[in-house]
């Protein structure tokens, strides 16, 4: 709660569709500028991994580790926001 609390506090809003693989297609075309979730599975982020990497987004779990991502955390983002995002999940989320 504490790491939606902050972004509810320092983003213009924060929207949620309810489908990783939808919230991952929007980060890469631009839609969303980046999103976080945990305790997915792998098929419900490995086609939105390859959409934001090819689109040149960054996606890595909460500790920035870029392999091996199975859903349990996941951090995806545009190139100019991710260093600041995945720094306050991870902050906040360590809590």
């Amino acid at each position: 709660m504490n790491c939606l609390t902050h972004f509810c506090k320092t983003t213009h809003g924060i929207r949620r569709l309810g489908s990783a693989s939808i919230d991952l297609a929007y980060v890469a075309c631009g839609r969303f500028e980046a999103f976080y979730e945990y305790d997915l599975h792998p098929w419900d982020v490995a086609a939105g991994i390859l959409l934001v990497r090819e689109a040149g987004g960054c996606v890595s779990d909460f500790s920035g580790n870029e392999k091996n991502l199975t859903g349990d955390e996941i951090v995806a983002a545009n190139r100019l926001v991710f260093p600041e995002f995945l720094e306050n999940v991870s902050k906040f989320m360590q809590d």
